[in-house]
């Protein structure tokens, strides 16, 4: 067993690890035992030196990240085994072996027990995403634990950890770390998507909208959508496949609209029914005649901290009521918030205080979340973020 530091808790503060959560914050220390420094792994224990768990320590509010509660090495065995556990509940949802879906979320940070490590897989291209420096030093031995739990089914991974990490010396960061891609084309509920993982977004497509993409399949044939921040198109290409009579895909990035042309393209059906257009969402909607009968909103996140939630919400609710008034009536609006601030409640009441301000009717017909490979630890509600409704305005 290596000799890690270790940080003492003050008395009574250990009961948020006896309840599993994934969190020491910086108040709740008394004191260090041993030379610490930002992502150096740390023993964590109670005020009389029992032990409670072994983590990656950090200068910030949160001064532990924990990856375990049990007292055991953290070497590529214990990788091995934390990216089997994750691998073997996409298994059992039935995303590694489907022939129809080959891009999933392979590990979900404290939704898989481990904070601050992301990996979404991509047709064979595994996407290491860091959030903090102890998970990005261990990259190593994660990209082994790959290779031992996939074998010849890894045949890259890329680390994308620069946008997310905030120590100097990871800085540009991106690049491969294993192998070479052998596509970027993947496919989602048998809808084609090309993937940059390199300049794109998080790792370069929002995975947590598969399921919720499928949902609005339902509602299009027929039917004139407007896709609000479309990034790479996803909600687009589900309503063109699913028959719908006109598309419009609308975000602020030109580079957004290039990759949504492209991804249209790609399924081949649908692209005379497409228009992209590069504006302003807000502004454009309010310019907008009443003859979408699918509005998607589907914005960046709002509030990424507690301070800046209120002004989040006034926000979901101006785009919201704007919305709803230039729907018309019996139309059918996909909304979402992804801030992790704004849980469930607080989401619904906004959504309430907007359709007061629109003057409008509405019903919801669907209460949305994120798929089941972005599992949500019961112990640690912060791994609940996504939430969204279908509202049948009147």
């Amino acid at each position: 067993m290596l000799p890690y530091p270790s940080i003492r808790l003050k008395k009574g503060k250990e009961i948020s690890v006896h309840r599993r959560h994934h969190w020491i914050f910086s108040g709740a220390t008394q004191r260090i035992d041993g030379n610490v420094s930002e992502g150096d792994l740390v023993h964590v224990r109670d005020y009389a030196g029992g032990f409670l768990a072994t983590g990656f320590y950090g200068n910030g509010s949160i001064a532990v990240r924990i990856i375990s509660f049990k007292e055991t090495p953290i070497d590529e065995h214990f990788w091995t085994q934390k990216i089997k556990a994750a691998h073997q509940l996409r298994k059992k949802i039935g995303l590694t072996d489907s022939s129809h879906t080959n891009v999933y979320r392979l590990f979900h940070g404290e939704g898989d027990f481990v904070p601050g490590l992301i990996i979404d897989y991509y047709n064979g291209t595994a996407v290491i995403q860091a959030h903090h420096i102890g998970i990005h030093r261990q990259i190593p031995l994660i990209v082994n634990a790959l290779l031992n739990t996939y074998g010849s089914g890894i045949s890259a991974v890329f680390d994308k950890s620069t946008a997310t990490l905030h120590d100097a010396s990871a800085e540009n960061t991106d690049g491969l770390v294993y192998g070479t891609p052998t596509t970027h084309v993947v496919v989602e509920h048998g809808h084609k998507f090309e993937i940059d993982w390199e300049k794109g977004q998080k790792t370069g497509f929002f995975i947590d909208q598969r399921e919720n993409r499928q949902l609005i399949s339902r509602y299009s044939n027929g039917k004139k959508v407007l896709n609000a921040f479309c990034y790479s198109g996803g909600f687009s290409v589900y309503a063109l496949q699913a028959g719908a009579k006109e598309v419009h895909s609308v975000d602020i990035s030109k580079n957004a609209i290039e990759m949504t042309e492209k991804n249209v393209q790609l399924n081949a059906e649908g692209t005379s029914r497409h228009k992209g257009i590069e504006a302003d969402v807000m502004q454009y909607i309010k310019e907008i005649s009443g003859d979408f009968d699918v509005i998607v909103l589907d914005p960046p996140a709002f509030a990424k901290h507690v301070r800046s939630r209120h002004k989040a919400i006034q926000a979901y609710k101006r785009l919201n009521a704007i919305a709803m008034k230039h729907i018309p009536a019996g139309g059918i609006l996909f909304t979402f918030s992804c801030s992790q601030v704004v849980d469930q409640v607080l989401f619904n009441h906004t959504i309430t205080a907007a359709a007061l301000e629109a003057d409008r009717n509405i019903r919801i017909l669907h209460q949305l979340s994120q798929p089941a490979d972005h599992p949500i630890n019961i112990f640690h509600q912060e791994t609940a973020y996504l939430k969204g409704l279908v509202v049948y305005v009147e």
